[in-house]
């Protein structure tokens, strides 16, 4: 593939960098300071066609290909990790699956204002009790008639508290394990939903991680996404983008840690030297970025395959496996760099540590990235593995 970027894909990239630079960036410390939803810039975000960046123009979006998608994420997580995550999940988690599976129907009923950021979308598959095992999900599914009555709880859900439709994964038949899975799209109107406890985590302050509960919620047949027992299907291809997405972020996070850690490095004087003249510092930097440039070659490799219909899973495990630690080793190296002034709450370097470490946990941990893609290696050379070892 030729890793340049267009004219356009460029023009795409630096109309973001503007927008983030007047109606993100100089708030997004005050956001995450005070657990505070960025509501109008999630709103200027649908606004300007972010929240729907591969959705057809006929669906609201702005009908771009999937390379630009990851710059825009790159860009919006650069200035703030939390809208960076509220922009991938309403993109790639649900505006995805509902392209790609739902009817005419479901893609103008809940598709389109979700482009247009009119509302939010989340995707809930996370339990208690099942995290990477979809087949150990408990919540159910009954089909009563014209409806399905649903009931369980789901966590971890960002966007949940936020969100106008649910990606939501249901069992028909629990016997059945991951074949039994099923996926519907909820209205967050609809009666037997409720948001449950709000958790209060490490990073990404300004962004909602919410407990989902659903008690006999009678959700129409008409807002099954696929057929009965298609939710595993869904789920998998679904997280083959997001994993993506999680690259793009990594990759913006790491830029302003890198940022911050430059910065310092040519201002702080320590003992009449600056701190850039370490031979430690410039290690540091050095490895920033190189890890940088092979990070957007395996995200925009990534991109690509999928924008050509490839499937892409040991591609997407390795775009978000690399960007995920190597971020965390950035945000890390920042610090040392930075020294104590790295350590302030409130700084860049501090705010890009907290956030940096569930990259590597959502979506599939590291452990499962990196099963995924030796399953793939041993598919692709006829072997069969050992499923489920770590």
């Amino acid at each position: 593939m030729d890793v340049r970027l267009s004219e356009e894909q460029r023009r795409a990239r630096d109309d973001v960098r503007a927008f983030c630079d007047e109606h993100i960036t100089p708030f997004s410390e005050e956001w995450d300071r005070n657990h505070q939803f960025p509501r109008d810039a999630v709103r200027k975000m649908g606004e300007r066609g972010y929240l729907g960046v591969f959705i057809p123009k006929e669906f609201g979006g702005v009908g771009a290909d999937y390379i630009t998608y990851t710059l825009i994420c790159e860009e919006i997580s650069r200035a703030c990790g939390s809208c960076g995550v509220v922009l991938s999940v309403n993109n790639s988690l649900t505006g995805y699956p509902i392209l790609k599976y739902g009817t005419q129907e479901q893609k103008t009923k809940f598709l389109t204002p979700m482009a247009r950021g009119e509302r939010l979308g989340c995707f809930a598959q996370t339990e208690p009790g099942s995290g990477s095992d979809a087949g150990s999900q408990t919540t159910v599914a009954k089909r009563r008639g014209d409806e399905y009555i649903i009931s369980g709880t789901k966590r971890f859900i960002t966007n949940g508290a936020n969100a106008g439709t649910i990606l939501l994964f249901a069992s028909v038949d629990l016997a059945k394990r991951h074949k039994g899975l099923t996926a519907f799209l909820v209205d967050s109107r609809t009666k037997g939903f409720s948001v449950g406890k709000l958790e209060d985590k490490m990073g990404l302050w300004a962004s909602d991680c919410a407990e989902l509960v659903f008690d006999e919620c009678a959700v129409p047949a008409d807002n099954l996404l696929g057929k009965e027992g298609d939710g595993f299907k869904v789920a998998m291809d679904t997280l083959d983008g997001g994993r993506i997405g999680i690259g793009a972020q990594s990759i913006g996070i790491a830029q302003r840690a890198y940022d911050a850690a430059l910065a310092h490095a040519k201002t702080k004087v320590i003992d009449d030297v600056p701190v850039g003249k370490h031979q430690h510092a410039q290690f540091a930097l050095a490895d920033m970025a190189m890890g940088l440039d092979a990070c957007r070659l395996l995200v925009r490799k990534a991109a690509w395959l999928r924008q050509q219909g490839a499937r892409v899973s040991k591609e997407a495990a390795m775009a978000k496996l690399f960007s995920s630690e190597f971020c965390m080793r950035t945000v890390t190296n920042a610090v040392q760099v930075m020294g104590l002034d790295g350590t302030l709450k409130g700084s860049i370097a501090e705010r890009c540590f907290r956030d940096s470490k569930v990259l590597e946990l959502y979506e599939g941990t590291s452990e499962i990235q990196r099963l995924v893609i030796a399953g793939q290696i041993y598919k692709e050379l006829g072997i069969e593995g050992e499923k489920g070892r770590t």
